[in-house]
């Protein structure tokens, strides 16, 4: 639906019932961190992805942090991350003052190539204490083999499920693979609090770790004592009542996703140059965005040309290894992502879209390519 004469890229979609658990929080008066909505939110979390324990914070990127904090992870250690990704999967690296060692991407999933990643393993000055795996834009890396590789080398799997809450691999939801893994609820998320994000794992001792850290690392005492420190990370009770509604509506909003993916690919199927994200077999991606590449055209240009219509369109990521912060940093590259950026674009994904939005967007970038 276009809002303000605007197609934006991915904008919220509320269900209807946020005001209502909205309301019930302000009755409640739990306005602060924590309340009954978290634990509810949470339990919601652990329903669907059928994962044991949940913890709810401030973003998906304190999500990561904890994770790479309670495994132990410090100065001069290691960290495997796909380079194909945003800078919240690879900042909290740097809080913990570790090194990141940047994995390309492969051709059929778009997503961390685990032959690299062997390379990594093996030439690898010291063993890596964890890998942080991107599930770019909603679609499953492949999971099975490099689930299979961590656990060979004893390595810790963070799972960035950011942008892939929902998708699937095996019937098996993201985000449940490794040792955690890490879901945003960011306000372009399939699944919206405004901001926000969980971390999730089957380990409860980890998560409990995890919680202290999340809550400025508080001892048992009447009053504050602190033998540690940690963060104030956690998710609030009122942007929790947002995530219990939306969880209401994940699997529709989902379903919306994939089928403006495949409206996109019906309008623009007769352009021989597009090519559109890959999907994994026996996996069932989120959609989140639609990603395409241009074989000939230049992305940007096709970028600026339906901005000029009021189309919210936006490159695919910038890989890691290419940016300035990482100039100088360790990558083990095939020029996969290097080329998937300079070729592409996202287009529009909202789920309040309708066909006829998709047919104008494809009606102007289709002009743009003549």
């Amino acid at each position: 639906m276009i809002q303000n004469n605007r197609l934006f890229l991915s904008p919220p979609h509320m269900s209807g019932r946020e005001q209502e658990y909205i309301a019930q929080v302000f009755e409640s008066n739990y306005i602060a961190p924590l309340g009954p909505m978290v634990d509810r939110f949470e339990q919601n979390i652990r329903d669907y992805t059928h994962t044991s324990n949940a913890l709810a914070l401030s973003s998906a990127t304190a999500a990561i942090h904890l994770a790479l904090r309670v495994l132990g992870v410090g100065t001069g250690d290691l960290v495997l991350a796909s380079s194909f990704t945003f800078i919240g999967s690879i900042a909290p690296i740097l809080y913990q003052n570790a090194t990141p060692v940047f994995i390309d991407s492969d051709a059929k999933s778009w997503n961390l190539d685990p032959a690299l990643l062997e390379k990594a393993i093996a030439q690898a000055p010291k063993k890596p204490k964890a890998l942080i795996l991107t599930h770019l834009y909603g679609q499953c890396a492949d999971l099975k083999t490099i689930a299979q590789i961590c656990t060979h080398h004893d390595i810790a799997l963070i799972e960035d499920a950011a942008e892939s809450l929902g998708a699937t691999y095996n019937t098996q939801q993201t985000g449940t693979f490794g040792t955690f893994g890490v879901y945003s609820f960011n306000g372009n998320k399939i699944l919206t609090t405004s901001g926000g994000g969980m971390l999730v794992s089957s380990n409860k001792e980890l998560i409990d770790k995890a919680r202290f850290y999340s809550t400025q690392a508080r001892d048992h005492a009447p009053y504050y004592e602190h033998t540690d420190f940690g963060y104030n990370y956690r998710l609030s009770n009122v942007l929790a009542a947002i995530g219990v509604a939306q969880m209401e509506v994940l699997e529709e909003r989902i379903a919306m996703r994939r089928q403006i993916f495949q409206w996109y690919r019906e309008a623009l199927r007769d352009i021989s140059e597009i090519t559109f994200m890959p999907e994994l077999s026996d996996t069932r991606g989120n959609r989140w965005l639609t990603a395409i590449t241009f074989e000939r055209s230049d992305p940007e240009r096709i970028r600026t040309h339906l901005e000029t219509a009021d189309i919210e369109s936006r490159p695919l990521w910038k890989p890691m290894h290419l940016q300035p912060l990482f100039k100088n940093g360790s990558v083990f590259q095939n020029g996969t992502s290097e080329g998937l950026f300079t070729k592409g674009l996202c287009l529009p994904s909202g789920t309040q879209m309708t066909s006829d939005d998709v047919e104008y967007v494809c009606a102007i970038l289709k002009k743009a390519l003549q």
